[in-house]
């Protein structure tokens, strides 16, 4: 049989290190199909319940393994539903590549069934490059550019397919005038600052007294480099979400998170620093940062477009993150005086009994949803992965859940979409089938689409070498987060249209489908399910039936903030006695002097 163009593509693929595919199918991208079939397994196909999740399963491969990201759809509805998990991916500079079919080319232009402008509407997600295919002859060229500018710039890049044209026979270009002659084959290069650069980054830390940390993604790798260059200035470090695995929690001077789901110490630390060094983080929220003037910056990054957008920085500096701390360690002075340092680690103990008094105290309904991620945390083997999906969950996440070295953790960052935690599970479990993966939800997202991956999971899981997979869900029937964002920032009571949901089983729905189920509703078997969920013999999901007044607490209540609370209570709210009870003192309190969080 002749090679066709989805022939092609697959070898073409394997030839660039794919591995792994997630998608599905649709008689718009059969002809690759029909190729990943013939291959016999050179490339595995993972089959999603929808074209979305594949998209986030893509997206979270990259970001656990470092390598392209591939997801594959049909046309027309198929290539839409890739969207959001795409936008997930080019917001967190992941490099991904999307592979779409197309109606045949004889038929574009007449309003044919499931013809979509799809070169346009990929356009944004995809701009660095989207290319529909016309002709066999251009597929080298198409998938080695595709693939080499999603990796070499951390991008999502697209590749359109008409379904005539996938099983056409393959062509290679011609050698004359109009073709492209393309290879294969990219690594990553060495990219360190100048001399002087680094110099005059030295001189800046060298002078500060108080100096502060902020790692992000870019600092993953960068572990080791990240603590010597902490120590040698005596600094704090906090850890914006997609950084939460770069630094271990047992480190007495990591403060953990910041912004609105961070920490107090982390707070502490960004008002009362002198000099702020950041490394390898997109952090948005300007208002968790020193106030401009305020600190002296040196910031870091791989990407020149994302230096000095967050803060006004005094050294910019181009590279790779671990290369450039071991390039700036020899410049810079041990600092002798450690009050600074002293200061932070007091912040962070006192910090970590205030969460665990937090955890403990029993909800007045239900669970508190705190003690669920307090007390993962002594529990989680240090080779897990561990995935958030956004919502209230994400709070837990960012600040009980104390990460050990040799851990991996992500969410949906830049995009903060719901429904991101069961498609990154998967992936990391595909990734990685001998470590434990755990997936952190809420209500809102399991019900919006990561109930249907459970499905997946039940497809697949006895593949995996190491079974231990778990999903717990907070089942608290309310769209939390946003609730508290009504009440706290907008001052309106909970609006119950928009954000009370239906309790579902979503113990029952594992067990139905051959998964273990826990249904947790007393805190003190908090504990012992998550025990038993770590040694049980399949995946497992954990239904929590959570209390929904437990509030998401920012590090710092602001007087705005407080007065918009209080125009809730006395609008009345559906809750009003159990947030009364849960969290007029500390959202009022916050603003008074003297207050103590208790």
């Amino acid at each position: 049989m002749a090679k066709t163009v989805g022939d092609f593509l697959i070898e073409r693929l394997h030839a660039w290190g794919v591995r792994r595919i997630y998608g599905y199918p649709g008689d718009g991208i059969n002809g690759v199909f029909g190729a990943l079939n013939r291959a016999e397994g050179k490339i595995e196909f993972i089959q999603a319940r929808h074209e979305e999740m594949a998209a986030f399963m893509a997206s979270a491969h990259a970001k656990f393994t470092g390598e392209l990201g591939v997801c594959i759809a049909t046309s027309g509805p198929g290539a839409s539903h890739l969207i959001t998990g795409l936008y997930d991916a080019r917001l967190d500079h992941m490099p991904v590549l999307a592979i779409a079919g197309q109606q045949a080319r004889a038929a574009l232009g007449g309003h044919y069934q499931q013809e979509l402008d799809l070169p346009a509407m990929f356009k944004d997600v995809a701009g660095a490059f989207v290319q529909q295919a016309s002709v066999p002859s251009q597929m080298p060229h198409l998938v080695d550019r595709a693939v080499r500018i999603a990796l070499s710039e951390r991008k999502v890049t697209a590749l359109i397919l008409p379904n005539d044209l996938q099983d056409l026979e393959y062509e290679p270009p011609g050698r004359k005038h109009g073709t492209l002659h393309s290879g294969v084959g990219y690594r990553a290069p060495k990219i360190v600052p100048y001399n002087d650069d680094l110099q005059r980054a030295a001189d800046v830390l060298n002078a500060g007294k108080k100096v502060a940390i902020l790692v992000g993604a870019g600092a993953l790798q960068a572990t080791d480099e990240v603590i010597a260059v902490a120590d040698k200035l005596g600094a704090g470090v906090a850890k914006a979400l997609l950084g939460k695995a770069a630094l271990p929690d047992d480190l007495p001077y990591v403060t953990g998170s910041i912004g609105l789901l961070g920490t107090e110490p982390s707070y502490k630390m960004m008002n009362g620093c002198d000099t702020l060094l950041m490394i390898g983080s997109g952090f948005p929220y300007a208002e968790f940062l020193p106030k401009e003037g305020a600190a002296r910056g040196v910031q870091i990054d791989i990407k020149a477009d994302m230096l000095s957008i967050r803060y006004p920085m005094e050294v910019n500096l181009v590279g790779d993150s671990a290369e450039t701390l071991r390039a700036l360690l020899p410049l810079l002075q041990q600092k002798t005086d450690l009050a600074w340092r002293k200061d932070i680690e007091g912040w962070v103990e006192d910090w970590w009994k205030t969460l665990e008094k937090r955890a403990i105290t029993p909800a007045k309904s239900g669970v508190n949803p705190q003690r669920t991620v307090w007390e993962l945390s002594p529990r989680v083997p240090a080779n897990a992965i561990v995935t958030s999906d956004s919502g209230s969950v994400a709070n837990w996440y960012a600040r009980d859940l104390k990460v050990k070295r040799g851990m991996m953790c992500s969410l949906s960052g830049g995009l903060a979409s719901m429904g991101a935690a069961v498609p990154y599970a998967i992936a990391a479990k595909f990734a990685y089938p001998d470590r434990p993966v755990i997936a952190l939800v809420g209500d809102g997202a399991m019900q919006m689409n990561n109930m249907a991956e459970l499905i997946t999971v039940a497809k697949y899981w006895k593949q995996w070498s190491n079974p231990c997979w778990i999903c717990m869900v907070l089942n608290n029937e309310d769209l939390n987060q946003v609730t508290w964002e009504q009440r706290v920032m907008e001052g309106d009571p909970k609006f119950e249209a928009s954000q009370s949901i239906p309790s579902v089983p979503y113990h029952k729905f594992a067990e139905m489908i051959g998964l273990k189920g826990f249904y947790v509703d007393d805190d003190e078997r908090m504990a012992a399910v998550w025990d038993e969920a770590l040694a049980a013999d399949r995946p497992v999901v954990i239904e929590v039936k959570a209390d929904p007044n437990v509030p998401p607490m920012p590090p710092h209540i602001t007087l705005q903030q407080a007065k918009a609370f209080a125009t809730t209570l006395m609008k009345g709210d559906p809750s009003q006695g159990n947030v009364i009870v849960d969290t007029a003192k500390q959202v009022l309190g916050a603003v008074l002097p003297g207050h103590k969080d208790n």
